[in-house]
């Protein structure tokens, strides 16, 4: 099912373009897929091995075949499995993931749905120039939010990433863009604190 899934996703863009007569050069293609493959490759295969041990196999099947993990699912997942009291690793944990991921998903499509069909009349108030930097700021809103509460549960850990990462994204702008890239030095340097901490019980 799996592989199933893959073929179709990829090959939208591939039967659009045969329908229309219309396909892009090979060369062209290589060139782009290297320039987004060298980044996302590697962020793909972090993402599978941090998030699959939290969403348990149901879970991961479904956020990584629905898409949006980082930004919807795990938060999601998390909050589901807070307020259930439950464990990773349990069975009773993947069923809570497996849930909360799909009714994510659910919840997602109906939204998108209906941001299809109120688009044209929400127009004029969705590109108001007052409501735009809002608009702009919602994922680093919710993620604050939500990264706020587990800095609090283990702040030895989390403050030393948390202001490495605040210091590199003031200093180089540019970082600012690049989140996916940078959770991979900022859950290194956590590891490595909390390694060092239980070593020494101070957890």
């Amino acid at each position: 099912m799996l592989i199933v899934s893959v073929i179709l996703l990829i090959g939208v863009p591939f039967l659009i373009g045969a329908v229309n007569g219309v396909t892009p050069s090979l060369k062209g293609f290589l060139i782009g897929f290297a320039k987004v493959g060298i980044i996302y490759i590697p962020v793909a295969i972090v993402e599978f091995l941090v998030y699959t041990p939290m969403l348990g196999a149901g879970g991961s099947y479904l956020a990584f075949i629905t898409g949006n993990v980082t930004n919807m699912k795990i938060p999601c997942a998390m909050n589901a499995r807070d307020i259930a009291k439950t464990k990773v690793g349990t069975p009773e944990n993947e069923i809570i993931s497996t849930i909360s991921v799909a009714t994510s998903a659910i919840v997602t499509t109906l939204v998108i749905v209906a941001g299809v069909i109120l688009m044209i009349p929400l127009r004029p108030v969705l590109e108001n120039p007052v409501l735009i930097p809002a608009f702009d700021n919602v994922v680093p809103a919710l993620f604050g939010a939500l990264g706020l509460k587990y800095f609090m549960k283990s702040p030895k850990i989390a403050a030393v990433p948390v202001l490495s990462m605040t210091l590199l994204c003031v200093f180089v702008p540019a970082a600012i863009s690049q989140t996916s890239l940078l959770m991979i030095p900022a859950g290194g340097m956590a590891l490595l604190i909390g390694y060092f901490l239980f070593k020494k019980g101070k957890l």
